[in-house]
């Protein structure tokens, strides 16, 4: 059932309109954390005639046909789901095997399932898998959008049928009229037909709320229906088959499951904890033992939830091991992207587990056979350690999500360190396996884990202290659940027998809330990290020595000087980048040795949020989005790159004789073209200077900085420059841009003197492409078209509309349409370029930010 890792977001003080937005996370985290609180109020007034030797007593009554029924139940129901992701991928136009959807799917779920609401974290999973295999981040948003919007349809469908069969019997137990519950489920069955009738009468989209929204056939609706129902009746019978005996039917079981399943994904809790349980004991605690009730709910979570997580952690580990004969490099790097998550999730599992089992009592017949050979001390210290071990998995998980190599050390090491514990504290053999589990998964993947940042360097977001939260409200509510026939007395604390297991219960729920109040104290209180500080002239050098291994000659534009530096650990990697107001702004990509290039990324983000402010990585390249996507940013697409393939250029056929015209007029005027050496430029820079300066005066235009080079002597005399002379006088030049590799040239400032004739931009642009076409270089960058090749699908996200807009109408401003057009008589290839930032309002921000820095000011960003 589709039920994210929390995601990461940081603020500062700022303008009073965006507070609002800026106290989103917050509030909903507050407000999750309200209802965990209720949630568990309810629960124990439900359970207030329970006794915990009966609950146990009832978990000891489940046979094993009815755990294999619910394992065969629970394949089944993921089976289903697997349809999901077929239907949405064809949605999305693309063609993928079933076996790798299924596998996506299934891993997405497992995650998804425990890590709270399905949509955002079976996303995340989802671009880590699917982004290998060439799906574009806009594809892969539809896929996330249509996977949920399938499910809260067909789950409004389950219920509807649900309530629609069973309820007078449904409302003899929730004590409403059955004319009423039967209404409400035909209201729900009418509002599926109706969807399926405006189907199927009208195709392409439909306006909702001011968007437009594509909507697949109703022939796919139906088959998505089916799957739908498969999925949730199966996952219902799974709890069904689990309840104990009683006068409870199962439409009436699926009715009341629909319901909370559809309440635990609204929550956003953590697997909808608490909610889920307090509707079906609610709901079915008067009609059957609520301890057996209880009992099913429990054997449900380890079978539907960690089951599956378990065995999602089983096909990494076996991928990992036929990593080296794998024929496919694509599902490598799908398993590799998803594996980190995997392992997280199962690390914050494995934690809560140890806290919960720290605050309840082992069974007796256990502690009987330990008395007769673990002494005392040992019982009493491994029952504390453990639970407090616990809340460090809490930690450590997330860090495992980040790839953070500490993490890998530091769960590996508390990892193996429990398995003892778990076994001198009550003969744990369960959780020991559990453990082992992830112990072989994290060996099996230790190459993931290359990040040398601290795990303590960043701050928790609002949502990750929800999940801790939420984990230490329940263990707080089964500690007082287990032992409220205990009296308390001072005296509890210092019982030390084998026997007494509410005073050792007790010390391990102080010590979980020492533990977590020193992790938050440390997180919360510790100072930022980090200055920003301009780039000196030892920092140019060592960056320019870097740019030899450099296979992307834009990086040269670090030769400005005008951008900060970040240096990698091993000096062999660096980022430059500028910091305009609260956004942090990375030109492209880190440049350099792919070990450090994956350690500055993930370093500035952190960076960025240690100060408050929004990390965004600007004109990325669509392969780098998985990089980012692990550290919870965004694709927005800026435009498109035209990069024209050197080995196929030339200037034959008639579709080229415009440029050869060019060529052969410049011939009979007179006009010389020259590449001059870094060496030679120099000596001509005071004629460059005088074009440049006339170039701008033409246009009232301004330097530009950043993304683009200005003419600055330094930098102008740092590389080769094209030029274009007549009569011995240059009259139009452009600077080149050259990858330390020799594969890859880009142009940078093109400039040209008012009296120059016309063609002189075709005239430089063609002889510079076949000078390094004959110099056996690869590749050429002819410069970014902004706004270009934005969809214009009615399911376009508003991003792509905005842009689309200002395309359009924004010529006034800036020649969009022009610039495309001029590029396009190259034959270029167009590569998509991004921006990867977080969502919300980030990314206008962050463009603004852009423009403004790029622009020199406010001043220039409305002038040309």
């Amino acid at each position: 059932m589709p039920a994210a890792l929390p995601s990461e977001s940081a603020v500062v003080p700022a303008a009073p309109s965006h507070r609002l937005v800026r106290l989103k996370p917050f509030l909903i985290a507050a407000v999750a954390l309200l209802i965990v609180g209720l949630s568990v109020l309810a629960l124990s007034r439900l359970l207030s005639n329970v006794v915990y030797d009966d609950l146990v007593a009832a978990i000891d009554d489940t046979s094993w046909t009815q755990v294999g029924l619910a394992l065969l139940f629970t394949a089944g129901s993921f089976l289903a789901l697997s349809i999901y992701d077929v239907h949405a991928l064809r949605f999305a136009g693309v063609r993928l095997p079933y076996r790798l959807v299924a596998l996506a799917s299934f891993c997405a779920y497992a995650v998804g399932n425990i890590a709270g609401f399905g949509p955002l974290t079976g996303g995340s999973v989802r671009y880590r898998f699917y982004s290998p295999f060439g799906l574009e981040p806009e594809a892969i948003a539809k896929v996330v959008a249509y996977v949920a919007a399938a499910f809260g349809f067909g789950l409004a469908f389950v219920a509807g049928l649900g309530l629609a069969i069973s309820g007078p019997d449904l409302a003899s137990l929730i004590g409403m009229p059955g004319t009423t519950v039967r209404g409400i489920g035909l209201l729900a069955l009418a509002a599926v037909a109706a969807v399926l009738l405006f189907a199927s009468l009208r195709r392409g989209s439909v306006t909702v709320f001011g968007r437009a929204v594509a909507l697949p056939e109703a022939r796919d609706i139906l088959a998505q229906l089916l799957a739908t129902s498969v999925d949730v009746t199966c996952a219902a019978a799974v709890l069904y088959v689990l309840l104990p005996d009683g006068d409870v039917s199962f439409p009436v079981v699926l009715a009341v499951f629909s319901v909370a399943v559809g309440a635990g994904v609204l929550s956003h809790l953590p697997g909808g904890v608490g909610i889920f349980e307090t509707i079906v004991v609610g709901a079915l605690g008067t009609r059957l033992p609520i301890d057996g009730v209880i009992s099913a709910l429990l054997i449900y979570r380890i079978i539907y939830y960690v089951v599956p997580l378990v065995v999602a952690v089983a096909a990494m580990i076996v991928s990992e091991a036929r990593r080296a004969t794998m024929a496919s490099p694509a599902l490598t790097a799908a398993v590799s992207g998803i594996a980190p998550v995997i392992l997280g999730t199962l690390a914050i599992v494995l934690g809560a587990m140890l806290v919960f089992s720290g605050v309840t009592p082992p069974a007796d017949t256990r502690l009987d056979l330990m008395a007769s050979f673990v002494p005392l001390p040992l019982v009493e210290g491994a029952h504390f350690v453990g639970s407090v071990i616990g809340v460090f998995l809490l930690v450590s998980g997330r860090g495992l999500v980040h790839r953070l190599d500490g993490a890998w050390w530091l769960t590996l090491t508390l990892t193996a360190l429990s398995i003892p514990l778990a076994l001198l504290k009550a003969l744990a053999i369960g959780e020991a396996v559990l453990l082992a589990v992830l112990i072989v998964g994290l060996v099996s993947s230790r190459h993931l884990y290359n990040r040398p940042a601290s795990l303590l360097h960043d701050r928790l977001s609002p949502a990750w202290w929800l999940c801790i939260a939420s984990i230490l409200a329940l263990a707080l509510g089964i500690l007082f659940f287990v032992y409220k026939e205990v009296p308390y007395s001072h005296d509890l604390w210092w019982q030390f027998e084998m026997s007494a297991s509410a005073p050792r219960s007790l010390r391990a729920a102080v010590g979980i809330g020492l533990a977590t109040a020193a992790v938050a104290t440390w997180l919360l209180i510790r100072p930022p990290s980090g200055r920003i500080e301009p780039a000196e002239p030892g920092d140019l050098a060592r960056a320019v020595a870097i740019l030899a291994g450099s296979d992307r000659a834009s990086a040269n534009l670090v030769r400005m000087g005008d951008k900060n530096l970040m240096f990698s650990d091993d000096g062999f990697a660096f980022l430059m980048y500028a910091k305009r107001g609260r956004s942090w702004i990375s030109l492209g990509d880190p440049v350099g040795a792919e070990a450090g290039r994956r350690e500055l990324a993930w370093r500035f983000i952190e960076l960025a949020r240690a100060h408050g402010g929004r990390a965004v990585f600007y004109q990325v390249p669509a392969e780098s989005l998985s990089l980012y996507a692990d550290a919870g940013l965004s694709a927005f697409k800026l435009g498109e790159e035209a990069v024209v393939d050197l080995a196929a250029f030339d200037i034959k056929g008639s579709r080229r004789g415009n440029l050869r015209n060019a060529i052969n007029k410049a011939e009979r005027d007179g006009i010389v073209f020259e590449v001059v050496p870094t060496e030679g430029v120099p000596a001509i820079l005071d004629e460059l200077a005088a074009v440049s300066a006339s170039w701008l005066e033409a246009r009232k235009a301004r330097e530009k900085t950043f993304s683009l080079g200005a003419f600055e002597p330094d930098y102008v005399a740092s590389q080769p420059v094209a030029v274009l002379k007549r009569e011995g006088r240059i009259f139009a030049f452009a600077t080149l841009m050259i990858s330390g590799d020799g594969r890859e040239a880009a142009i940078d400032l093109m400039r040209f003197t008012p009296k120059s004739p016309n063609g002189t931009m075709e005239l430089l642009f063609t002889r510079v492409l076949l000078h390094f076409q004959a110099a056996g270089f690869a590749d050429f960058s002819l410069g970014m078209a902004p706004l270009a090749g934005l969809s214009d699908s009615p399911m376009a996200p508003l991003w792509h509309k905005l842009g689309r807009a200002a395309f359009e109408h924004g010529n006034a401003f800036y020649n969009f349409h022009g610039l495309r057009a001029f590029k396009t008589k190259f034959d270029p290839v167009w590569q998509q370029r991004y921006m990867a930032v977080a969502g919300g309002l980030n990314p206008l921000l962050a463009l603004a930010d852009v423009t403004f820095i790029i622009s020199g000011g406010l001043k220039g960003a409305v002038s040309k």
